[in-house]
């Protein structure tokens, strides 16, 4: 009788490894416990404040707008750029969808992007991805598992959405389309994503080139739904495509067929990619033989500087671009406020009051721009703490410097890089309202954008606390601040909440400005908080171990 070789050193007979199979289960398993706390909580967002303002129509637009009104509001070109073409505004469902169909569709498609350049080239660059690229998966199997968890959370999202539109009583059939056009939109956003970080060489080039699609796709949508010689544009963008199936009022099925169609091809486009580069390489990537460009290499603010350079031009760039466009429709947005005044109360009610006026206008908008600054202090913490995470830090913490000078250096670029987006706003915002012979004056428009600062200010201090005691989620809290209290912001507005809940937002305490004076003793509270966080992110920072 003869025996295996298994058998002579008392194993099992079998495979000795896991099979494909179950390794890639036990991949997407991973890659869901990864995105879940994620998408719960833009789930929750989602469906928390679409209900909210569906509650909200019963209590206060029921009934309010005529005939006429509407046919004003659909036909100012203004208000469709901003806000998307008026349709069904006497339904609670196609109110909702106007006043948070692209807020929302922003939101999801922002998180669905990020995560994905996370999970693909955040992972390789970190070299979490090699191990298991040296079993039996490969690059192709990772991204299409990636794309499998993705496109499940963005069910997820959508169902959300779907249920508070029908606990709140709205039809069955819009509540079903508007969730699956955010649904179509969400996963675009996420195999946008993916094909970024198949073809950038960095997580960050990766995200900047997916966040550059969502904003072009965004102005897309804008200028089709304001310029009637580009409304052909609506069919190549996602938002465009959402809007097109009018929730609510027409429910058509055609532009989710085409929606469907987007993630379809950059997610074959994504896997093609990746199976024709190396792992840990990207589509593009810079040549070995281009000169050393030694600038700004002989200190560290120097190399701070220049780390922050591209990456605030770009946001720069896109916040310029909104609020020049901004202040070009101003006067537009003036002359139909004072044509229909109706509107103006309306608005006052939802919790902007003073649209009226250019300074009310701009205060509104101003509001918003912390949001986006914020995000942007954000993400440099982040890249600071994933060069650490990938040990592309190494060779300077071997340097003869002390930990908190590196965290306290790009603390100060940070915060140059929030003062120079702000002011950005401000004058752009002016120049485009002077185009339009708006009322608006520079010293009004850049103190109303410099008004913000603080909450800025607050994501960039709770960003470098996490990098002090927990820099796995520099992203998670630095947000907290802008997104979390912008949306507590929204629905305490839209509701009748206590008084003292709006304590709890920062968006809260600070004045309407140019519309009111400053808040100076807001302003001072958030500024200590803002620093105090910074400071105890500091010290964390210098007291724990290096995070490889």
């Amino acid at each position: 009788m003869t025996t295996t070789p298994a058998e002579a050193v008392g194993t099992p007979a079998g495979p000795a490894f896991p099979t494909q199979g179950s390794a890639g289960l036990a991949v997407t398993r991973h890659l869901a416990r990864l995105i879940r706390r994620g998408a719960l909580i833009v789930a929750l967002a989602v469906a928390g404040m679409s209900a909210v303002v569906a509650g909200q129509y019963q209590s206060t637009f029921a009934g309010a707008l005529d005939g006429s009104a509407l046919r004003a509001l659909a036909e100012n070109p203004a208000i469709r750029i901003l806000f998307g073409p008026p349709i069904a505004l006497d339904d609670p469902g196609g109110f909702t969808v106007w006043r948070t169909g692209t807020p929302v569709e922003v939101l999801t498609g922002v998180w669905a992007l990020l995560t994905a350049t996370r999970l693909t080239r955040g992972e390789e660059d970190a070299g979490h991805a090699d191990l298991l690229l040296g079993g039996r998966l490969r690059a192709v199997d990772l991204l299409t598992r990636c794309l499998t968890a993705l496109g499940a959370a963005a069910v997820v999202i959508a169902a959300a959405l779907a249920l508070a539109m029908l606990v709140t009583g709205t039809q069955p059939t819009g509540a079903l389309v508007h969730a699956g056009g955010i649904l179509g939109g969400t996963v675009t956003f996420a195999a946008a994503g993916a094909l970024s970080a198949q073809i950038m060489p960095t997580r960050a080039a990766a995200t900047g080139l997916a966040v550059a699609a969502l904003g072009v796709s965004l102005l897309l949508r804008m200028l089709a739904d304001g310029i009637g010689m580009l409304s052909w544009a609506a069919w190549v963008t996602p938002f465009g495509l959402t809007a097109q199936t009018a929730p609510y009022a027409c429910n058509r099925l055609l532009p989710l067929l085409v929606l469907a169609m987007f993630p379809i091809l950059l997610g074959a486009a994504a896997v093609i990619v990746a199976s024709r580069r190396d792992v840990g390489r990207g589509l593009l990537n810079p040549s070995g033989h281009r000169r050393p460009k030694t600038w700004l290499l002989h200190s560290i603010t120097g190399f701070a500087v220049r780390r922050a350079l591209r990456a605030t031009a770009g946001w720069a760039a896109g916040i310029a671009a909104y609020f020049l466009l901004i202040g070009a429709l101003l006067a537009s947005v003036l002359q139909f406020m004072q044509e229909n005044p109706k509107f103006a109360e309306l608005a006052a009610a939802a919790g902007f009051g003073s649209l009226g006026t250019a300074e009310g206008f701009a205060a509104a908008i101003f509001g918003l721009v912390a949001i986006p600054v914020g995000l942007y202090a954000v993400t440099r913490i982040a890249a600071f703490a994933a060069d650490e995470s990938a040990r592309r830090s190494t060779s300077l913490f071997a340097l003869p410097i002390r930990r908190e000078r590196f965290a306290v250096t790009e603390l100060a670029v940070t915060a140059a890089g929030v003062f120079a987006l702000l002011t950005t706003a401000g004058l752009t915002l002016w120049i485009g309202a002077s185009i339009a012979d708006a009322p608006l004056d520079i010293a009004s428009a850049v103190g109303g954008a410099w008004n913000t600062m603080p909450i800025a200010l607050l994501a960039l201090g709770a960003a470098l606390f996490a990098l002090g005691w927990a820099p796995r989620a520099v992203a998670l809290i630095g947000a907290v601040p802008v997104v979390g209290g912008f949306l507590l912001n929204v629905i305490l507005q839209s509701t009748e909440a206590p008084v003292w809940l709006t304590y709890l937002t920062p968006f809260g305490h600070l004045a309407a400005v140019p519309g009111t004076p400053p808040d100076w003793g807001a302003i001072a509270v958030l500024i200590t908080i803002a620093a105090s966080l910074a400071a105890l992110g500091v010290l964390g920072y210098r007291r724990r171990d290096l995070n490889t």
